[in-house]
């Protein structure tokens, strides 16, 4: 049995992001970096993943979790230095070993599978995962012999200027022979500027031992893109929203202009459904078939039915159900859920508030802490008074309840079944089914008074 391990380079802190979060930890499409990664990598089906962590080492555990297993690079002394703290867990075992950098976010798991192939059909002992860059400057450079092998590998400040117009960088992505990547590593040097323990230097110990060193190119600059400061997070947010909008428009979703529709990694969409411009999506969404997401919405960590319309509105935490229509401006609020053709209208806020199916609310309403049955009508102005000044409590509307508008509800109070209540009206008591609820002051009507009042 071949066996296959990844290395993930997550140690390095990241002061060009001028963050105090650490840099793989920064969010892409809503996803840490290094979550990219590490999601990715388990989709080759390795034996162990183990992640290099230095700085925040802490909170990259607790992102991943266990995704992963760690060694902690106490002091950063170089890429060849922070592989080497993975030894106590796959040095010594034979198989492959792939090191990725936890800050190449776009690096997709098939070309990280095809690297581990062409590792293997050719025998060699390293293979480095190049691309061809339209501007090369910063990336050390893949220069060939004769006969196409990889000769070396030369950075930029050492490279000749017939060498600096090469095209083909190193990504920084590696495949290896497990045993000989760690008899290689105890001879690596820091006799460099920087004193540091360099990965390059790995291939040119194994060349001058007369192993095979392999190049995999890949056919995509932009998925090999390192994130070191905020314009190239900025690119990399780009095209990964761009490869996103992509998947959903082959599976059958309209996006109407995919350069400003913010999917999340994570969201999943339906077939049919039609996405306008400007609409954002986060979290671990889920959205039905046959929908219409519509301008200026936001929408996460929410679950949507089919058939459903959101327009121009703001979704969070919640599930709405089937051929429902929310807005436009509305807001739902956590721990929400709508149920089957529902309609919330303009300027409705609801929050942590159940509906039953067939239920409205068409304008203007505040419905918090409630359970709302189902045939509900709220009339416009509608407020559910839920805190007293200290403590929340709950308003119940029953099955096929009227509710009159610029009513007030103080909660804790229940709406019977089938009841009416009058337009205007403060309910502080509950509400019997069948029973129409009047609370407002009688209305008085003084004949002839506005002359006199106009005449003073």
């Amino acid at each position: 049995m071949d066996h296959t391990y990844a290395v993930i380079l997550a140690a390095g802190q990241g002061t060009r992001m001028k963050s105090k979060l650490y840099k793989v930890l920064h969010p892409v499409c809503g996803m840490p970096m290094v979550e990219h990664v590490t999601g990715n990598i388990h989709q080759l089906g390795v034996e162990k993943i183990v992640t290099i962590v230095g700085h925040g080492a802490e909170k990259v555990k607790d992102q991943l979790g266990d995704m992963s297993e760690y060694a902690l690079q106490e002091e950063q002394l170089g890429t060849a230095h922070a592989v080497q703290q993975a030894a106590p867990l796959i040095e010594g075992k034979a198989g492959t070993t792939i090191v990725v950098c936890g800050d190449t976010p776009l690096i997709r798991a098939e070309t990280m599978q095809s690297l581990i192939d062409h590792h293997k059909e050719t025998g060699a002992k390293a293979t480095i995962l190049t691309a061809i860059a339209e501007d090369p400057t910063g990336y050390g450079r893949i220069i060939r012999d004769a006969s196409e092998s990889v000769e070396k590998i030369v950075e930029q400040k050492d490279a000749s200027t017939a060498e600096q117009a090469v095209k083909e960088i190193n990504t920084g992505t590696y495949c290896f022979d497990n045993e000989a990547l760690f008899d290689a590593l105890k001879n690596v040097s820091n006799d460099n500027v920087q004193g540091e323990y360099y990965l390059p230097d790995v291939i040119e110990i194994l060349q001058k031992q007369g192993e095979i060193v392999a190049a995999f190119a890949t056919d995509s600059f932009e998925e090999t893109l390192g994130v070191n400061d905020r314009v190239a997070l900025s690119q990399a947010e780009t095209f990964l929203r761009r490869r996103i909008a992509e998947q959903h428009m082959r599976a059958g979703v309209s996006i109407i202009d995919p350069a400003t529709a913010y999917i999340s990694a994570q969201a999943k969409i339906g077939a049919d459904t039609i996405i306008h411009p400007n609409v954002t999506i986060e979290g671990d969404t889920v959205i039905g078939e046959d929908c219409v997401i519509t301008s200026n919405t936001r929408i996460v960590s929410s679950t949507i039915g089919d058939r459903t319309e959101i327009r121009s509105s703001e979704v969070y935490d919640s599930t709405i159900g089937n051929d429902t229509a929310v807005g436009p401006f509305a807001h739902i609020r956590p721990q929400s859920a709508l149920g089957n053709e529902v309609k919330i209208g303009n300027f409705v806020e609801v929050k942590k508030a159940e509906l039953g199916t067939g239920s409205k609310v068409s304008h203007l309403s505040y419905i918090g802490d409630a359970l709302v049955g189902s045939g509900v009508n709220i009339g416009c102005g509608t407020i559910t008074v839920n805190y007293d000044g200290k403590n929340k409590h709950l308003t119940t509307i029953e099955d096929d309840s009227f509710i009159g508008c610029n009513s007030n509800l103080i909660a804790p109070v229940t709406i019977g079944k089938g009841s009416y209540v009058a337009a205007g009206s403060t309910i502080s008591k509950d509400v019997p089914s069948d029973a129409l609820a009047i609370a407002r002051a009688r209305q008085e009507n003084k004949e002839g008074y506005a002359s006199k009042l106009n005449r003073k």
